[in-house]
């Protein structure tokens, strides 16, 4: 116990010692021992990699779920130690409810055979949400969270370490200098009644008294110099570590950048798909315009021929229809009692049925 206590009351001190130091060098009264232009430098580097880190780490956690609630759950699981409950996604969800909804308008009738190629191609689209939410959370969030709660908390602590030892060496600088400064001046003024026998011993002996003091406050400075220095080099070489953590995650960012484009990309594939089965003759009956089809699509009748883009590739069924390259340009027009959903396109001596929400009118 009496340890403890002396223990504590040595902290008190060491404390209360080193926050007069930091006060005084805020207010301009002490000298402060300056760190290597390097070492401020790998510093201010450092603090930067750590505050983009944060932005982005939060800035892709609500792209990847906007949802607050269901981000406080997975930080609270991830606290945990315990694995997430797999969450169904707002397009699978979608989905289920399309085919549950067709089933019971009847999957035979336009309406429910509609909905359930809708509700299939929007189940597929959930899952490789799930995928490419589970891809990133493991390949691109993790790392950067590791990076704050390992690697940059180990940072910090060494950093105040060496402040600690900075205001260490300053404290002994500074009672070297006083020590350096009552044994000059002791020697400068001597006393007047030195002459007699027990002044001169009582003189001699102060004058041992400041010399060892001076010397007890060199040992102190070469201590504490040889500790900050120390502790400089262990911070030194951990920060010079922030560029291997630029490599890890520039890796990790292409890992994201690819998932992204894979996600899109089955995205456009999907739909594409639906697209051309939503065209088909089987489900002409029930036509869905989407809404890449502006106003003056839906409303005005092909008159005569007409030059149209496509926007998208589409492949003949039959022969009676014709194959679609995107971009380029064909002629268009239509027949009397033709279906308002579609056109008769040529290009060149090639001649078919094709599908308006693939085209973009030009005037």
């Amino acid at each position: 116990m009496d340890f403890n206590v002396k223990k504590l009351a040595s902290d008190a001190g060491v404390f209360f010692t080193r926050a007069v130091q930091f006060t005084e060098e805020k207010l301009g009264q002490a000298e402060k021992t300056e760190l290597d232009p390097h070492l401020e430098n790998l510093i201010t580097r450092a603090d930067g990699t750590k505050n983009w880190t944060e932005k982005i780490l939060r800035q892709t956690e609500v792209l990847l779920q906007p949802n607050p609630s269901a981000r406080i759950e997975e930080f609270i699981y991830d606290k945990l130690d315990k694995k997430l409950p797999s969450r169904t996604t707002n397009a699978e969800l979608l989905g289920q409810y399309m085919l549950e909804a067709a089933n019971e308008f009847g999957p035979g009738t336009p309406y429910g055979s509609t909905l359930i190629t809708v509700g299939e191609y929007q189940k597929q689209l959930g899952g490789a949400e799930r995928e490419f939410l589970h891809t990133s959370a493991v390949n691109f969030l993790s790392p950067l969270r590791n990076f704050l709660e390992g690697d940059w908390r180990t940072i910090s602590k060494e950093r105040r370490l060496l402040e600690n030892r900075r205001l260490d060496l300053d404290i002994c600088k500074a009672r070297l200098k006083k020590a350096k400064q009552a044994e000059a001046k002791a020697a400068a003024a001597p006393d007047f009644q030195e002459t007699r026998p027990r002044n001169y011993v009582l003189s001699a002996s102060a004058s041992a008294l400041l010399s060892e003091e001076v010397d007890k406050a060199e040992h102190e400075l070469r201590v504490a110099q040889t500790e900050f220095d120390r502790q400089a080099e262990v911070t030194r070489l951990l920060l010079e570590g922030i560029s291997s953590t630029h490599l890890n995650h520039l890796r990790c960012l292409q890992d994201f950048a690819e998932a992204q484009a894979t996600y899109y990309a089955q995205c456009h594939h999907y739909m594409q798909d639906l697209q051309r089965e939503l065209n088909s003759p089987l489900l002409l009956s029930a036509p869905i315009l989407p809404s890449t089809l502006t106003m003056e699509q839906t409303q005005l009748p092909v008159t005569g021929t007409r030059k149209a883009k496509v926007l998208y590739d589409y492949d003949a069924h039959d022969s009676s229809e014709l194959s679609l390259l995107a971009d380029e340009l064909i002629t268009v027009h239509t027949v009397p009692g033709m279906d308002p959903d579609w056109l008769i396109g040529e290009r060149g001596n090639e001649k078919g049925k094709v599908p308006v929400t693939y085209l973009e009118l030009l005037s």
